[in-house]
């Protein structure tokens, strides 16, 4: 058994291809391998932002033989009299084989020849130098290029290759624009502490030749390292840094040898909103903050940066880094005191210089639109008027700061500057709150907006880009979704259902002039939402939802609220044991009510069924129990509480089983055309009972 190492070198890789380049290859190499019958024992795939390297254990030194049956022509075909033939020797040639190992055997379609071909296994070698070109030119990234005249696209100018199959180097060759990489033992150490080259002797002393010469190849043990460094160095301070997951992935790839130099900045700097601060820190310079506490609200005049240089060196490092925080910052805080030379609402005529969409008009025109639409949601949900003013105040503000010269640098703090800059100019908090909130959630991480106003101004931005966008027909396809239509439609579902918002979207989106296609996608935005809800039974969302059913589409988008609370009811149903009781009478109903013509809307008895035509005691009381269940399902429909309707129709369930299948059974397929009519109808009002709560024909029996 042999180890094999692949290191692949390059110029500074961006810290995002080198993650997804590490796991392409973890998928790649080892399909790769198992096509090719070679086994391992481990695989480790290495990334910095100079080189991808792997290193495979326990390769065995060849790929075991091969053995398959080879059918080839027609007996017939292939031998005329004993004798083979142009096609009988014209097979064995192609395969490689005498005549004489010809075998014919007998087929259900007759007799054919046969081989048994033996292939010996290659060196393992030999098949390595076949692949490697290949997990190469199979890397896929962002903004690959040729680099010089040849086809090797990368992201980076490939600089060197090691290839060693434990101590000796496997030739391989790599075309790199009009030159050629050979591989070699040589590898390349940190480009400033260990500039000199590296000789690896043995494929498995990668990692510590590498370590030896200032470059941790793990990124792991980066990682590691970095936050045990960041953690000491905000303690230094007197201060706590969070670990910013985003940041701290990114920087574990933009470095080989990491030290966390700590940096300060002026002290009136920190009368900037905090956001700001971090804003220029985290996006623009890959800074950590460093907060007073572990709270994290009030910020300290410190920064840290994770050097790639030489540790020595870090007080040039730091004094270089201040520069350019100093610089940021202080562009920062003339924005801030221009922006708020003016109130927020001054900014609204600049936003008719903004163009939402070409055919859609201004931001102030979306804005417009908005302010509409909360006033429609806030009559919904039935609001008092010091509510409804501030909606309606905050969705008139809640992209005036779009136009802001701080927002213009810094697009990532939308909302967040509106909120400070509402308050500045004398806005209600609770105004100046939901100019923020209205964008949550910006990411899945993200939570809610907690005010009611930030909720009703989320709905409303997100209701008017649906409507707009969906009215110029620019409809999401597969996976592709440049306005995100598809979150947008998922947050305003979820809103709904995380506060109880008792909205009405059918009506709204009449109001608003949607087309069905709208409806029908937020009704797939519901059914896959619920479906993800991991308390909820696949075939209880196909319940309440039903199949291409109008009447639980309607209703679905009539009532946001009850069908979840339906789904999540059914399920504690089915765990209960309750829906057990009453599925195998009701199921059997509906399955056989469809027969019959009776609508789906009605549910009392009387006028629709004649009891005259009772020819056994069993449809009285079946009839009798419907009546009972009537007052039952009437309360249900108009307090969404349906455990009594389920009561109900558990008590009517012996008179139904009786009707089926007791010694006053009936047969429901009457040769009379009134009787069994009137025996569908009992059935059909059982079903539509039972549909109040869901389509019992879409349940599947536990």
């Amino acid at each position: 058994m042999a180890t094999f190492l692949l290191e692949v070198g390059t110029e500074e890789l961006p810290a995002s291809f080198v993650g997804s380049a590490i796991a392409q290859w973890q998928t790649l190499i080892p399909q790769s391998l198992a096509e090719a019958s070679l086994t391992t024992v481990a695989m480790q795939v290495y990334g910095t932002p100079r080189r991808l390297a792997v290193v495979i254990a326990g390769l065995p030194e060849q790929q075991p033989d091969r053995e398959e049956e080879i059918k080839g022509p027609p007996a017939s075909a292939a031998f005329k009299e004993g004798k083979p033939t142009k096609a009988g020797e014209g097979f064995a040639k192609k395969q490689g084989v005498e005549i004489t190992s010809l075998e014919i055997r007998s087929t259900d379609k007759g007799e054919f020849v046969f081989i048994n071909k033996k292939t010996p296994g290659l060196a393992t070698t030999q098949v390595l130098q076949d692949l490697i070109p290949a997990w190469i030119n199979k890397l896929e990234g962002k903004r690959f290029m040729r680099w010089g005249d040849g086809e090797l696209r990368f992201s980076r100018p490939v600089r060197w290759l090691v290839a060693l199959w434990d101590e000796q180097v496997l030739p391989v060759m790599l075309e790199n624009g009009s030159g050629k990489v050979v591989s070699d033992r040589l590898s390349a150490g940190h480009r400033v502490l260990h500039p000199q080259p590296v000789s690896i002797a043995h494929a498995e002393d990668y990692v510590t030749s590498l370590r030896n010469a200032s470059v941790l190849v793990d990124g792991e043990e980066r990682r590691k390292l970095i936050t045990t460094q960041i953690q000491a160095a905000a303690t230094g301070v007197g201060g706590d840094s969070p670990l910013i997951a985003d940041l701290l992935t990114e920087v574990v790839d933009l470095v080989e040898f990491p030290t966390a130099v700590v940096g300060r900045f002026d002290q009136e700097f920190l009368e900037l909103p905090p956001e700001v601060i971090t804003e220029v820190m985290i996006s623009q310079q890959r800074y950590f903050p460093v907060y007073k506490d572990k709270t994290h609200q009030e910020l300290l005049p410190y920064f840290m940066t994770i050097g790639n240089g030489d540790p020595a060196k870090s007080a040039i490092i730091a004094a270089g880094n201040e520069r350019v925080i100093r610089a940021r910052l202080a562009d920062g805080q003339y924005f801030y005191k221009a922006d708020r030379t003016q109130p927020l609402a001054s900014y609204l005529p600049k936003l008719e210089t903004v163009t939402f969409q070409a055919d859609l008009g201004s931001v102030r025109a979306k804005v417009d639109r908005v302010v509409k639409i909360a006033s429609l949601i806030s009559q919904q949900l039935k609001l008092s008027p010091a509510a409804q003013e501030a909606i309606a105040r905050a969705a008139l503000l809640c992209k005036a700061d779009l136009v802001t010269q701080m927002v213009y640098e810094f697009p990532e703090l939308q909302g967040i500057m509106g909120e400070k800059y509402a308050l500045a100019s004398g806005e209600t908090i609770e105004v100046a709150k939901a100019i923020s909130e209205h964008y949550l959630p910006r990411n899945v991480e993200d939570g809610f907006p907690q005010s009611l106003a930030g909720q009703v101004v989320g709905l409303s931005d997100r209701l008017d880009t649906l409507v707009s966008i969906f009215s110029i027909n620019l409809l999401p396809t597969g996976s592709s979704d440049p306005f995100a239509l598809r979150r947008a439609a998922n947050a305003i579902v979820n809103i709904t259902w995380t506060f109880n918002l008792g909205l009405n979207l059918a009506e709204l989106l009449q109001s608003l002039g949607a087309g069905l296609n709208l409806g029908e996608f937020f009704l797939q935005r519901i059914r896959t939402l619920l479906q993800e809800d991991r308390r909820i039974d696949y075939d209880l969302v196909n319940a309440v939802l039903g199949e291409n059913d109008p009447e639980y589409q309607a209703r679905a988008l009539t009532d946001l609220l009850d069908v979840r609370d339906r789904a999540l009811f059914l399920q504690s149903l089915r765990d209960n044991g309750g829906l057990a009781q009453i599925y195998e009478t009701v199921n059997r109903s509906t399955r056989l009510a469809a027969q019959g013509t009776l609508p789906t809307h009605h549910l009392d008895p009387v006028g629709l069924i004649n009891p005259k035509l009772f020819q056994k005691k069993s449809e009285q009381a079946v009839y009798d129990a419907l009546r009972e269940l009537l007052p039952q399902t009437t309360f249900a429909q108009q307090t969404r509480d349906y455990q009594q309707l389920v009561n109900g129709l558990a008590q009517a369930a012996p008179q139904v089983s009786s009707f089926f299948d007791g010694e006053d059974s009936v047969l429901v397929m009457d040769s009379d055309p009134a009787i069994k009519e009137n025996r569908l109808n009992l059935l059909g009002l059982l079903r539509n009972h039972a549909r109040v709560l869901g389509d019992f024909g879409a349940i599947v029996k536990s």
